[in-house]
């Protein structure tokens, strides 16, 4: 692994108007990079939150057809930073399903990496809230893991949080990241962001970076915020609290290592049967 760096988590309200929010969060892109950070993250469905079912389907485009991308991919380039798009609601390959994408952009703008949320947010939370996300996406169903300047990055997104077994074959694959861009709604997030956070950086010994929507968005929804960067012992390194905006911290990739030398738990996987 490459030596220390620092990076920024982007929080924002995005709404229904896609090139409103390219044109609110472009300029924090830059702002992000003007402070020296190398490594920018923004939050799930970044480009577009439609809570309307027909207008998600219209309003959405296939990945290269996505000016969200091409937008936040220049920003990258001309910064000369590495970018995490938390994700983009884009066309998938199957008639009347969208996919949930994250995509990692390297400093020249290209995408290194693309995964699609495997685990889909089909809940009742009571009091009238409901999401079921496979009406209108398709999961994924490969796990992915990129190379980065810094070390491997396993990428996931919001709900995949609760599924532990992703997050150890990623670390058991070499990742010492491990990103979650979400969308986390209000109940949830008060009960359970942080803890589930910090469990998947304690029992895996990476770093957590989870770049998250905030406030009241369009439609009504309300997400949670708090954006975390989490250190491998648990600690909380960033907390960007309930409004828009830009939080950083500086990473030591080595930090992994330690960790894992007094707790080295990932070399104690046992297979067992029932």
């Amino acid at each position: 692994m490459s030596g220390s760096f620092s990076v920024a988590l982007i929080q924002t309200t995005s709404g229904r108007d896609l090139e409103k929010n390219i044109t609110e969060i472009s300029p924090l892109i830059t702002e992000a990079a003007s402070q020296g950070v190398d490594f920018i993250m923004l939050p799930e469905t970044v480009g577009l939150m439609e809570p309307d079912p027909k207008a998600l389907h219209e309003k959405a485009r296939l990945e290269a057809e996505t000016t969200a991308l091409a937008a936040f991919a220049n920003e990258a380039a001309k910064a000369g930073v590495w970018l995490l798009i938390g994700s983009l609601v884009v066309k998938s390959e199957v008639p009347g399903k969208l996919a949930n994408r994250s995509l990692l952009i390297d400093s020249s703008g290209t995408v290194q990496a693309r995964y699609d949320k495997i685990h889909l947010f089909d809940v009742e939370l009571g009091g009238g809230e409901r999401y079921q996300e496979s009406m209108n996406y398709r999961p994924g169903d490969k796990r992915v893991d990129a190379q980065t300047p810094w070390g491997k990055l396993g990428m996931t997104v919001c709900y995949d949080l609760r599924f532990p077994h992703l997050y150890r074959e990623l670390a058991q694959q070499g990742a010492i990241f491990l990103s979650v861009p979400a969308a986390f709604t209000r109940p949830t997030g008060q009960a359970h962001w942080h803890t589930l956070l910090k469990a998947r950086a304690i029992e895996n010994g990476c770093f957590v970076f989870a770049p998250a929507q905030c406030g009241e968005h369009e439609g009504g929804r309300k997400t949670y915020g708090h954006s975390l960067v989490v250190d491998p012992w648990g600690e909380i390194l960033a907390d960007g609290g309930k409004h828009p905006g830009i939080v950083m911290a500086e990473i030591d990739p080595t930090r992994v290592d330690t960790v894992r030398a007094q707790v080295p738990s990932l070399q104690h996987d046992r297979s067992y049967s029932a």
